[in-house]
């Protein structure tokens, strides 16, 4: 059943529900230890055109509050080997663990999880929840409202038949994190990590949130993913949703709101 609700925290005036993300890697569970105290380790997976550490603001917070914490690389080569770079990732951690994943991490942690018994919960920050066959392409364009057009990409070859796709400079701010400041988003387009183009287009397989429980936190001013689309994928997923205003870095953005929803995933 999905749920919908507004005003869920108190705090930031710009949040209105939600959680928020940011952090290196730290922690996790590798060992046998067991028990019903045992807090869950928290998986944060990045998109493209970002990397671990814009997760710094929410894993900061769940570190303080005692959760185990792994923020890994993302590749962003493709949609099949980027799941499985995760998965062997996630088979090296005991215990129980939360996903929780922004933009295309939606589409690596769906394939991810599947057929894992020890993630418990998935979150999604402004993600892609796709179904088997879709694709990122197919649901971002779904709905109209998406700024980040061919016009907005810069594309580098890096090998035989190889090609990255970058955000321009000159829409970066605007289209990716129009609600931080502008030297903030200078300074992440500067070190941005560029995605495959062949990610836009390939299906993704069997989707873990058929069996897993989820919770999805929506950017009400997203330019990357519209809104209209993520709800599409909450409600279809049956995710607990909140909405925030805010653009689709909402877990640099929005850090306290997204932190909050992954601890009540975590719960």
């Amino acid at each position: 059943m999905t749920t919908t609700r507004r005003g869920l925290l108190a705090g930031s005036a710009a949040v209105v529900v939600g959680a928020a993300l940011d952090a290196p890697a730290a922690q996790a569970h590798t060992g046998s230890r067991s028990g019903s105290g045992q807090k869950p380790t928290v998986v944060l997976v990045h998109g493209a055109f970002a990397d671990a550490s814009g997760w710094n603001g929410v894993a900061s917070r769940l570190i303080r509050d005692g959760y185990p914490v792994i923020a890994p690389p993302n590749p962003l080569r493709s949609v099949a080997s980027d799941s499985a770079y995760l998965a062997g990732i996630l088979a090296t951690l005991s215990g129980p663990l939360v996903l929780v994943a922004h933009s295309y991490g939606g589409i690596v942690v769906t394939n991810a999880a599947t057929g894992n018994p020890n993630v418990k919960a998935l979150v999604y920050v402004a993600a892609f929840v796709p179904d088997q066959g879709e694709t990122l392409l197919g649901l971002q364009t779904k709905f109209p409202g998406s700024r980040l057009s061919e016009e907005a990409l810069d594309f580098r070859p890096y090998g035989e038949g190889l090609v990255d796709g970058y955000i321009k400079k000159e829409v970066f701010h605007d289209v990716f994190a129009g609600d931080l400041p502008k030297g903030t988003a200078e300074l992440m387009w500067a070190g941005q990590r560029p995605a495959d183009v062949r990610t836009l287009g390939e299906p993704s397989g069997a989707p873990a949130w058929k069996t897993i429980p989820s919770w999805y936190l929506v950017g009400r001013d997203d330019q990357v993913l519209p809104p209209a689309a993520q709800r599409f994928m909450a409600r279809r997923a049956g995710a607990h949703t909140f909405e925030a205003d805010t653009s689709h870095v909402a877990m640099i953005a929005q850090p306290a709101a997204t932190a909050a929803l992954v601890k009540r995933a975590a719960r």
